[in-house]
């Protein structure tokens, strides 16, 4: 559990680096999204923008994804729907979950906020089951907030 603290201090750090040199909202998304990705190794790490009425596919690393997300359809949209973030062990027993990749196992989303309303969410999903856990939502929660 110390290695996984201690990985998530130095992506702190190297976020917080990033969005100091960076204020392009894009180019700072596929920088921490990549930062986190090389860091874990996740099976897809990335961002939603909230255009509209849904979630729209924004920077990402990993294998092809799903463009568009109702909210309150699946992970994404529901977090984004509560505003909260939502760690899911299994993605087989998420009721209304949306299948952008069968090898999906395990999820866990952080809305994203600009002047007390959803901007975007972070999405990371892995192969395996129950991989995210209190620790990952405090830190990318961290990350999130110091970055945008």
């Amino acid at each position: 559990m110390a290695d996984k603290e201690q990985k998530y201090e130095e992506l702190v750090a190297q976020a917080k680096a990033l969005s100091e040199a960076e204020n392009d909202e894009i180019a700072l998304m596929a920088n921490v999204a990549a930062i986190i990705h090389g860091s874990f190794h996740f099976w897809w790490t990335g961002f939603y923008r909230v255009v509209g009425e849904e979630l729209v596919l924004g920077p990402f690393q990993g294998p092809l994804a799903c463009t568009r997300i109702k909210f309150g359809r699946g992970v994404c949209g529901t977090a984004s729907k509560e505003r909260r973030s939502g760690v899911v062990p299994d993605v087989e027993k998420f009721p209304g979950h949306i299948a952008c990749s069968s090898a999906s196992r395990s999820e866990i989303v952080v809305p994203m906020f600009r002047n007390g309303e959803v901007f975007a969410v972070l999405d990371i999903d892995s192969e395996k089951l129950s991989t995210f856990d209190e620790t990952d939502r405090v830190f990318l929660e961290k990350i999130v907030q110091q970055c945008f």
